[in-house]
């Protein structure tokens, strides 16, 4: 598992964060952690931050005049599509694997084919 104080040491923009890398990559929490994705992950993370705009005028998104409203960039914004497909190629690669489950033998189609079932 991946905490907020080993991508950031501003430990709120750091969970805002990894709430948005594990909505894109679910498997993230899957990570081991002696495993060498978890160190590829975390640099990944750390890259994300460091493109985060500070909060003041670098974030602000509009501006409005007479209605007085600003709007600014989101956080998750800073994840790039590189960025958003090497964290979902770690979990990919995290989730490799048998399939996972049971399957039931007989079938409501069983009696369709004469030949039986497949192997």
């Amino acid at each position: 598992m991946i905490y907020p104080g080993e991508i950031s040491s501003d430990e709120d923009l750091a969970r805002r964060i990894l709430v948005r890398a594990r909505s894109i990559a679910p498997g993230l929490s899957s990570i081991p952690d002696d495993d060498e994705r978890k160190l590829d992950a975390i640099a990944i993370l750390k890259g994300v931050v460091a493109e985060v705009p500070a909060p003041g005028a670098r974030r602000v998104k509009s501006r409005g005049r007479n209605g007085t409203s600003i709007s600014y960039n989101d956080p998750g914004g800073a994840f790039s599509d590189d960025d958003i497909m090497s964290l979902r190629s770690l979990c990919d690669v995290a989730s490799a694997g048998l399939p996972v489950g049971s399957f039931p033998k007989a079938r409501a189609f069983g009696r369709e084919w004469a030949e039986g079932e497949y192997s």
